[in-house]
């Protein structure tokens, strides 16, 4: 009877996971598998046509390509560019926002809303800002006087990179901190006055006492974070098209272009499927220096 009671329950279980793992299957599972049988085919844009199998030659060819190797150290600078300032700064706004003050909620508010802004809205606002009658230079124009000249920032190679980061941190910030801010108000109020008895004050309480804490919640939000900039293309597509001169050529945009421009469907499989092993490696990063399981 009680085998029965089981076998009922995990059918029922299953019943109601079926169409979450269908639709998983046909928009993420399938895909996946045919990109990676397509990267070791010769393909165009015709679906029609048939396969031709090629074997490791999109391989060969993902191993001298010096765009590659490029359009990856721009991906690695965006990651170490973006990731250090988002789990810091995220991490001082939730300790900012975790007091009981008048008016906190509001605060709360207000370093969300950009997560709620479009990241298109977001993209074209930026745009504006960093135009050359833009409000930044109009801004730095009133500062420094007549003879200011107006800064190109998506137009200039070593200004072009930053800009866009900007927007990725002003759009993560208030996420990251929401995941902080949870993880901060688990620790019992207790560990602080006792820490204080012992003469850890004001910041010091934070490195004895927060930061041991919250490890869990700062390797989650490190390595979501840098997959997410591994995987950056919105604000490069909507800025920059990966402009000027190459110099904000992200992994994923080289995957749009090499797919949508060039027309090289199983070459983009190639260099989607080493995008797909870099993820890999950080999501095995974040299951071997998390400690607390509950938060995979």
């Amino acid at each position: 009877m009680k085998s029965e009671v089981d076998r009922s329950r995990t059918l029922t279980a299953w019943g109601f996971l079926s169409p979450a793992l269908i639709l998983l299957g046909v928009s993420v599972l399938i895909p996946a598998a045919m990109a990676l049988v397509m990267s070791f085919t010769q393909t165009g844009l015709d679906v029609s046509e048939p396969l031709r199998f090629i074997g490791f030659a999109n391989l060969r060819r993902l191993a001298g390509d010096p765009m590659f190797y490029k359009v990856l150290g721009t991906t690695l600078i965006y990651l170490f560019g973006v990731v250090p300032p988002i789990v810091l700064g995220a991490l001082a706004l939730a300790v900012l926002v975790n007091r009981a003050l008048p008016g906190i909620h509001v605060l709360r508010a207000a370093f969300y809303t950009p997560v709620l802004v479009s990241i298109v809205v977001a993209a074209i606002a930026f745009r504006w800002l960093y135009a050359e009658n833009g409000l930044i230079n109009g801004w730095l124009g009133a500062l420094f006087g007549s003879g200011f000249l107006p800064i190109d920032f998506l137009s200039n190679p070593l200004l072009a990179l930053p800009s866009v980061m900007l927007v990725t941190l002003w759009k993560g910030l208030g996420y990251y901190m929401v995941i902080f801010l949870g993880g901060l108000q688990g620790i019992p109020i207790e560990l602080y006055e006792a820490a204080e008895l012992d003469g850890s004050e004001g910041w010091r309480k934070h490195l004895d006492i927060t930061l041991p804490l919250l490890r869990p919640y700062l390797t989650l939000v490190a390595v979501i974070s840098a997959i997410a900039a591994t995987k950056v293309f919105e604000e490069v597509f909507l800025m920059t098209q990966g402009g000027p001169a190459d110099s904000t050529r992200t992994l994923v945009y080289y995957v749009y272009d090499q797919a949508f421009a060039e027309l090289e469907i199983s070459y983009a499989c190639t260099v989607g499927l080493a995008l797909f092993l870099i993820v890999l490696l950080l999501t095995a990063v974040r299951l071997a220096f998390s400690d607390d399981r509950s938060l995979i």
